[in-house]
């Protein structure tokens, strides 16, 4: 087995991203602190070519040094759009026929394993604050809810992380199998 160089990567080019398909799932990030989280996610969309990010509420916006140091580029790709209200983004994207899914713990959540997409379907994923979450006002809005099972004592995971387990679940539920 042998490590393969980065010139064997097939890398797209920001162009050719741009111009690819995307993913039917857009990202909304409401009133995320942390830079590097904001930086995790664009590397996370620009890996599975998601169509857009939503920045809401306190969450920064690019250009940022610190949003840079993990996104690598990711913010030359991925589309994305600021918006003082997610509460406004929600409603926006459901007139658009977006399916809203807060990931969060609620009652009568779908756990992620059990969640069955829709593959005409457009997702949008609304993930919350570090501290509190995806507030109760959003989540009223959204059409339902996902929860990523955990077994240990903290029953929370980082932003980034959640993300991440989310976007590779929905992508691989959307394209495999073919």
């Amino acid at each position: 087995m042998r490590k393969l160089e980065n010139s064997e990567l097939e890398r797209k080019s920001v162009e050719d991203f741009k111009s690819s398909e995307k993913t039917s799932i857009i990202i909304v990030l409401d009133d995320i602190r942390s830079l590097h989280n904001i930086g995790s996610v664009f590397r996370t969309a620009d890996a599975f070519l998601i169509e857009k990010i939503y920045l809401c509420g306190i969450t920064a916006t690019p250009p940022n040094k610190e949003i840079h140091k993990t996104a690598l580029g990711a913010t030359e790709t991925v589309t994305w759009e600021h918006n003082t209200s997610v509460l406004e983004v929600i409603e926006k994207l459901k007139k658009e026929a977006v399916t809203t899914l807060a990931i969060e713990q609620v009652e009568s959540a779908i756990f992620l394993q059990d969640f069955e997409v829709e593959k005409n379907k457009k997702y949008a994923l609304v993930f919350g604050n570090e501290v509190h979450g995806v507030s109760q006002e959003a989540v009223a809005l959204c059409d339902g809810c996902i929860e990523i099972p955990q077994l240990g004592t903290k029953h929370s995971l980082n932003i980034s992380v959640s993300a991440g387990i989310v976007v590779w679940d929905l992508f691989q539920k959307m394209n495999w199998p073919k």
